[in-house]
């Protein structure tokens, strides 16, 4: 047999080995979460420089953040693996399929979590690398460890790893932390509940299966709505708290009105249609909180560059 041919052949194969590897790694940091992450740190670096920051610095920031989310999601995964492999939503994730070990899954998320923290402490600041870490904590230990298998108040509080990009992005800048930047982390703080139990409601079943008593898995749809409606108020009521502090321009205040506006509607259909006893579709919520908390942050990120 001709041994350059044989190498030929294999050589595809190897490569497409190694993707599939590099795309499970990089599955385990959960991308879309990572997406958020840019959505609220940009935005609120240049509303702490009052202008645009130096690039280098976001870029730095960005990066850091990036490694620090993933080392959280790479964690989660690996704790919750025995869930993931009973629930449609999650039975593809690298842990369960078997493209990732357990043992590669918790070096790499140690990694990612050491690397991280150096590297905000040594391109934005000490306070920046410990809020980091103090995020990664949070949604490991209190969240996925303590707080998501034994209450359905575990989003409310494992939420709040998911605020502290904003307070990142606030100290790579300044060095410190301010009023305007505790709003921004209630603003987040208060997102997450009406965010996330649209999504469980759609998956209740899923939930109820594993024991993970998620909201909507334990409560009927009308009660979930209602506390979908009071925390949609609330996140809208925090966001106009940004315009007397931070002085916010005409920009962010009209985006904070109708999208706010929009957002509230939307939990407000979702409660209706469950009073009534239709198809709630929570999903429908849940995307617009997305596009709620997105838009908001655009107009975070372009109001101070603005003369009015």
């Amino acid at each position: 047999m001709d041994i350059s041919t044989t190498s030929a052949a294999s050589a595809p194969s190897t490569g497409s080995s190694l993707g599939r590897t590099v795309r499970a790694y990089v599955a385990l940091t959960k991308p879309r979460v990572l997406e958020l992450l840019l959505v609220t740190t940009v935005p609120v670096m240049i509303l702490a420089q009052n202008g645009l920051p130096n690039l280098w610095l976001v870029l730095a920031t960005v990066v850091g953040g990036s490694m620090s989310a993933g080392s959280a999601a790479a964690f989660n995964m690996y704790l919750d693996r025995d869930i993931d492999a009973h629930m449609q939503r999650t039975e593809n994730r690298p842990l369960v399929t078997g493209e990732v070990s357990p043992r590669g899954a918790l070096v790499f998320a140690w990694t990612l979590a050491v690397v991280s923290t150096v590297w905000l402490w040594l391109t934005t600041n000490w306070v920046a690398a410990a809020l980091s870490a103090a995020a990664i904590f949070f949604y490991v230990v209190i969240y996925t460890m303590i707080l998501k298998r034994r209450t359905e108040q575990n989003i409310v509080w494992g939420g709040i790893a998911g605020c502290f990009p904003v307070l990142i992005g606030w100290s790579a800048v300044t060095g410190s932390l301010s009023w305007s930047a505790f709003i921004l982390f209630a603003l987040v703080f208060l997102w997450t509940p009406p965010h996330y139990w649209p999504l469980s409601m759609k998956y209740a079943a899923q939930y109820d299966e594993v024991d993970v008593p998620m909201l909507g898995a334990t409560r009927s749809g009308s009660q979930v709505g209602l506390q979908v409606i009071l925390y949609a108020w609330a996140t809208v009521a925090c966001s106009l708290l940004l315009i007397p502090v931070a002085g916010m321009g005409v920009v962010y205040i009209v985006s904070a009105l109708v999208f706010g506006g929009w957002f509230i509607y939307e939990s407000h259909r979702l409660y209706n249609r469950a009073v009534r006893g239709t198809e709630p579709r929570p999903m429908r919520v849940f995307h617009a909180s997305i596009t709620y908390l997105t838009l908001l942050f655009v107009a975070i990120a372009v109001d101070p560059l603005l003369p009015f």
